[in-house]
């Protein structure tokens, strides 16, 4: 086997594509939740949970790399602000999968799943741009893309809490409404990862 004289300069990149990837894969059981009878909440929100702990595994697992390597791909302090963006917004998908649990709402709004397709984009840009940054290709057009669909999300929550003021009781309303921010918290958080990723373009070029 070939030596390498900084085996792990790449690891930091590698652990922030899986983190991404772990997004991904919470977006697809958020997915399935929307989809499902209340019967089946605790189990996908359990399997919600095991996604955003994997990637708060990946986050301290980051964290020892950035320690242990003597060269870093990208300066620690943003290696550490992705990987720290990015478990947030596992965590706060995973906050909306738990609310939709602990209410048993099984009447959500079509804006649900409208933000989660936005979510998914996000997610899977985010994925492709975390592969990226060794070369820093196409990011520019990934920045632009994530706050264009961020805009999206933020019409699409306004909509949806008009809609709620018309349709709901103050008690269902402020239930459904909760599930609403944490969605589209999870777009505000993704979009800060963007802008993250843009920070390091502006300062790398």
């Amino acid at each position: 086997m070939r030596l390498r004289l900084f085996p792990q300069e790449h690891a930091g990149l590698e652990l922030l594509a899986r983190m991404a990837q772990q997004l991904v894969l919470g977006v697809g059981t958020m997915s399935a939740i929307l989809g499902a009878s209340p019967q089946e909440y605790d189990r996908l929100s359990e399997e919600l949970h095991q996604h955003e702990s994997a990637s708060t595994d990946l986050h301290f697992a980051l964290l020892t790399s950035m320690r242990t390597s003597f060269v870093n791909p990208l300066p620690r302090e943003d290696l550490y602000a992705l990987s720290r963006l990015l478990n947030e917004a596992i965590e706060t998908l995973d906050g909306a999968g738990e609310l939709i649990a602990l209410y048993k709402l099984n009447k959500l709004s079509r804006r649900a799943a409208d933000q989660l397709e936005v979510i998914s984009r996000q997610a899977e840009l985010t994925t492709a741009a975390m592969q990226r940054l060794n070369s820093m290709e196409d990011l520019e057009e990934y920045w632009i893309e994530i706050l264009r669909l961020s805009r999206r999300a933020e019409r699409t929550h306004r909509s949806w809490c008009a809609e709620l003021l018309d349709d709901h009781k103050p008690l269902v309303y402020a239930r459904h409404r909760d599930v609403a921010d944490q969605l589209v918290g999870v777009t505000k958080d993704l979009r800060r990862v963007a802008t993250q990723v843009g920070s390091i373009l502006v300062k790398e070029s």
